[in-house]
């Protein structure tokens, strides 16, 4: 259970790196299968904290906060978050084991997506690739004792 948590907590926090950026159609994309991600994940944690946890629901509010979506994309996202709860819900009305699987399986698959968008976030021009591994090859050359 933890593990689900740690994993949608980096979700949520990669999913939000990028703030105010442009997106590309397969970026956009990727952040509204996060939005339904947490939905899933709201309403299976609701299903064993009951449904005063907003915990989940908070972290959508957030990202939604940081990303500053599009009228398009905002209303994209909240609509994938609110399809991954109502179907999660629907599945899972009680905490069982099996809700319990269904919120671990949906942590891997958040995690996955985050990972996908900081490989985005994180991704550098070619040019500055090569100009900053020729800067470390520089530095570590300049590490080592003379040859004689």
């Amino acid at each position: 259970m933890r593990t689900a948590l740690l994993a949608l907590t980096l979700l949520a926090a990669s999913a939000s790196f990028a703030q105010a950026q442009e997106r590309t159609p397969s970026q956009r994309q990727t952040i509204i299968d996060i939005a339904y991600v947490l939905g899933e994940s709201h309403a299976l944690r609701q299903a064993c904290e009951g449904a005063y946890d907003q915990y989940w629901r908070d972290r959508m509010i957030r990202l939604t906060d940081t990303e500053q979506p599009d009228p398009a994309l905002d209303r994209r996202m909240k609509e994938a978050f609110n399809s991954g709860f109502a179907l999660r819900r629907a599945e899972h009305p009680e905490c069982t084991r099996a809700s319990r699987i269904a919120e671990a399986a949906a942590a891997r698959r958040g995690q996955g997506l985050a990972a996908r968008l900081s490989d985005v976030a994180y991704r550098l021009d070619p040019r500055e690739a090569a100009a900053q591994r020729a800067a470390e090859e520089a530095e570590a050359e300049a590490d080592l004792p003379l040859r004689r």
